[in-house]
């Protein structure tokens, strides 16, 4: 197994000169060498195909020995010298220091087929940024990040990906809720792949100690290797590179809220400048419509990371960023066009995106109005959000009268028995306004749904099917997380023979810790 390595970040950009792996406050660096930690006995449960065939390794190489080695940490590439990143962030809005990589270590970067990729394994033991922790990662938190990020690559939404899953073989002590309980848990390791893993916070912290030499370093570096289409840095250039991270931003979020996709920890340090979804922590995925709701039961009191507030909480960090950045531009005007330029922006994309959604593809005046009370509708009562989308589709031009519609798209309610009375009439309102608003449409039934379906999934990776696989899985079962696999690599094909996953979720799972409530442990 050979790699083409080509190692940027480590070799272009400043180290911290203290080799011990010791906690403390990292100045002037953008790294800190850390060496993975030795497991047990460490054992692979699964591999992505398609991410080893995008690094060049083959299906027989991720059967070897040296492939479990080299990805569970107990074997350095030859000519390698794994790190962990320097960086700090807001953390729920309050600025926390220094963070860095607490849990991850960044093996190499490589090419392949004219595309460059970094390697990082996550739950692959202590660094200087661990603080108080182990640097360490248990089972059900690496199944949902590999399942999910995998998952949002194939929806279309901007991600960072994952090669492998495995266990380490070791037992890690874990709090799931935060409330005094800890229990060992199995440990295990996931390698994620990205060009990149750098965030707003490794910016932030340099502008923070007023280290504005290193930090720009580190954007020139940035500007050379991901956005080298914007020239030689200089002022202007500045402008342009953070103007190219709230483009990215701005479409990631338009993703996220398309889906039903809630971070759940959207802290600066977890933004990637490269619009990649990065850290699969206590995310969720709306089930229940309801712009209120966060999985995180760190943010349950003042719901921060909630699914409506995602596009505003994008638009906050970008301004921290923005902060950060000023110095090197020493002009607030420009920063602010792009800051007020990303709402307006915004403005547009999210209703293109929603109008999509509902099979509006041509122009009227009044879809706004439709779109916000179809927003109100969904959460008179508890509706199923990939459901109602889904199905929507399926209702044609000349459907007829309300009960029409109410049997298409019925099965999204969760208690159908409150679509009565006002909710019922307010639903009739919609439903007539919708049907008049298609007849303008100039596409056929058939084709206005095949565009449907291509911006509206079938299947997610509902929190109680991760759920699910991770019960399996502590039993040594791993079927499911293959059948998960699968299934998720087509999300907007019907798959018959997965139909049992176009469900809404459980009332055994309204509630259960994993399915509902997570943690940042989790």
């Amino acid at each position: 197994m050979k790699f083409n390595i080509q190692e940027t970040f480590n070799k272009e950009l400043p180290a911290d000169p203290i080799m011990e792996n010791s906690r403390r406050q990292v100045e002037k660096a953008c790294f800190s060498y850390a060496t993975p930690k030795q497991t047990t006995n460490p054992s692979l449960i699964h591999v992505s195909p398609e991410m080893a065939n995008e690094l060049g390794i083959s299906i027989e190489d991720t059967r070897t020995e040296e492939f479990l080695n080299i990805f569970t940490g107990n074997k350095v590439l030859e000519g390698t010298t794994p790190y962990a990143m320097c960086y700090g962030g807001h953390q729920f809005g309050n600025w926390a220091g220094q963070l860095g990589d607490g849990r991850a270590i960044n093996l190499t970067e490589i090419e392949h087929n004219g595309k460059h990729w970094a390697l990082q394994l996550k739950g692959a033991g202590e660094t200087p940024y661990s603080r108080t922790a182990d640097g360490l990662a248990v089972l059900r938190s690496s199944i949902r990040e590999y399942l999910c990020s995998e998952a949002m690559y194939h929806l279309g939404v901007p991600t960072t990906r994952a090669l492998s899953l495995a266990l380490s073989g070791d037992q890690v002590l874990r709090d799931v809720l935060y409330n005094g309980n800890a229990a060992y848990e199995k440990g295990a390791i996931v390698c994620r792949v990205a060009p990149s893993f750098l965030r707003f916070g490794n910016y932030q912290i340099f502008a923070a100690r007023e280290d504005i030499a290193t930090m720009r370093t580190l954007v020139d570096y940035t500007i050379k290797h991901f956005f080298p289409e914007l020239g030689a840095p200089s002022k202007a250039v500045y402008v342009q590179f953070f103007q190219a991270v709230a483009d990215a931003t701005l479409d990631m979020l338009v993703h996220w809220q398309r889906v039903g996709f809630v971070h759940g920890v959207m802290n600066t340090d977890n933004l990637s400048v490269l619009g990649l979804t990065i850290d699969y922590g206590p995310y969720g995925w709306l089930e229940g419509y309801d712009h209120g709701w966060t999985p995180n039961t760190t943010d349950r009191q003042h719901s921060r990371y909630r699914y409506g507030n995602q596009p505003n909480i994008g638009l906050w960090n970008l301004y921290q960023l923005a902060n950060a950045l000023y110095p090197l531009i020493d002009e607030a005007a420009p920063l602010e066009n792009v800051l007020e330029g990303f709402k307006t922006k915004f403005e547009v994309k999210y209703l293109d995106m929603m109008k999509s959604k509902i099979g509006f593809f041509e122009k009227d005046d009044l879809d706004q109005r439709l779109l916000n009370d179809l927003e109100e509708n969904l959460q008179l009562t508890e509706t199923d959000m990939t459901l109602f989308f889904r199905n929507l589709a399926d209702i044609k031009k000349d459907a007829g009268d309300v009960d029409s519609f109410l049997k298409t798209i019925g099965e999204a309610f969760y208690m159908p028995d409150e679509v009565e009375g006002a909710v019922l009439d307010k639903w009739t309102l919609w439903f007539t306004a919708y049907q008049n608003r298609l007849k303008k449409e100039t596409l056929s039934d058939a084709k206005r749904k095949e565009k449907m379906n291509a911006v509206n999934p079938k299947y997610v990776l509902r929190n109680y099917m991760a759920q699910l696989a991770i019960d399996d899985a502590d039993k040594g079962d791993y079927a499911l997380i293959d059948e998960l696999f699968v299934l998720l690599k087509k999300p907007y094909d019907e798959q018959p023979e997965y139909e049992k996953w176009f469900a809404k979720r459980p009332d055994w799972a309204r509630n259960k810790v994993g399915c509902s409530m997570l943690s940042c442990s989790s």
